[in-house]
């Protein structure tokens, strides 16, 4: 799910819930409330009798409300299914300069980035994960870094060696990256 719709959902969502509750608890303290509002008083409830009871009777009301409820349930697990879903890219496109083109396994790809990048002096462990379209790629970067390691140098033998390898032998255009680099921990050095 696209981040844009995500957020707007979450902040419509935010947004009815935050005026529905302050609106009960406005009526709840004994506040002034718009008159359109359907609750009046402190001893008000949120269903009467006859609103509990109204449908009782009718033989479809109960079946439409499990399914409403549901539908709602279903609908909650799927959105939370996709916070949840890792956006890995499963393979890649490559120009194969005969107009057809090929597909590069995504995690192909990811190992190859980071065996290379693990081949660099002060590099302890490498993690590459390529999100983004099949088309246009993205690479996440996660390096350890050494004590002795150079970051500036880390980082420009990462740039010139395996992303630029990655980008010309998948032929892509461009392969947008961002690493992170985090330093091995280690205890102090005792000069004696």
């Amino acid at each position: 799910m696209p981040k844009k719709v995500n957020r707007v959902l979450l902040g419509l969502a935010g947004l009815v819930l935050l005026a529905v509750g302050g609106g009960v608890l406005a009526t709840g303290l004994g506040m002034s409330v718009p008159s359109w509002w359907p609750f009046d008083g402190r001893d008000d409830v949120l269903l009467s009798e006859a609103d509990r009871t109204r449908w009782r009777d009718a033989g479809w009301w109960w079946p439409v409300v499990i399914a409403v409820l549901a539908v709602l349930v279903l609908l909650a697990m799927w959105w939370l299914l996709a916070q949840l879903r890792r956006h890995r890219l499963a393979e890649v496109l490559v120009d194969s300069r005969d107009g057809e083109g090929a597909v590069l396994r995504g995690r192909a790809l990811e190992k190859a980035l980071a065996g290379e990048a693990q081949t660099l002096d002060g590099v302890e462990r490498a993690h590459v994960a390529l999100t983004g379209r099949r088309d246009a790629p993205r690479a996440r970067v996660a390096l350890l870094l050494a004590p002795h390691a150079e970051p500036a140098e880390t980082l420009s033998g990462l740039t010139r060696g395996a992303l630029s390898h990655a980008r010309n032998s998948a032929g892509l255009d461009s392969l947008p990256s961002e690493v992170r680099l985090r330093e091995v921990k280690h205890g102090a050095r005792r000069v004696t």
